[in-house]
């Protein structure tokens, strides 16, 4: 029974290790993707919309990794945000040659996840969780 015990406090520490490490390495990733596209807007000498929108993404990103590990688990709604976005972006960046419908339907998308986090906040603050080792669910 004891050596179960220690197995599984190795395991989880391992599993800690690599989280961390993963999310090491996402943030650094993103740190250099921002200052590569910095980077790119200094070398054109113009910033777009676009670009704003990238860096956007690149800040939640982010976001989502301190998240996890200031609270060691992730908020559902960060990467919701992080869709909308990329999808905003997508449809600015493909207006030019998409069709009505195409345009239609990445909306659509968009409005979906719009009220997908609207339900997930209202149920959160409508039905929170119950507080775990001190700190609640998100």
């Amino acid at each position: 029974m004891l050596h179960r015990k220690s197995v599984r406090k190795v395991g989880m520490k391992l599993i800690a290790a690599v989280e961390d490490a993963g999310l090491f390495l996402i943030l650094i990733g993103t740190i250099i993707a921002i200052g590569q596209e910095v980077w790119r807007m200094v070398a054109i000498h113009r910033v777009e919309l676009i670009d704003l929108l990238l860096l956007f993404i690149f800040l939640e990103v982010i976001t989502m990794v301190e998240s996890y590990w200031r609270l060691g688990k992730l908020p559902v709604r960060i990467p919701l945000y992080i869709a909308m976005v990329a999808l905003a972006r997508y449809l600015i960046l493909d207006t030019s040659d998409a069709h009505n419908i195409h345009a239609l339907f990445i909306t659509g998308a968009i409005l979906i996840l719009a009220v997908t986090v609207f339900v997930i906040r209202f149920g959160h603050l409508k039905f929170p969780y119950q507080e775990q080792d001190g700190s609640a669910d998100y």
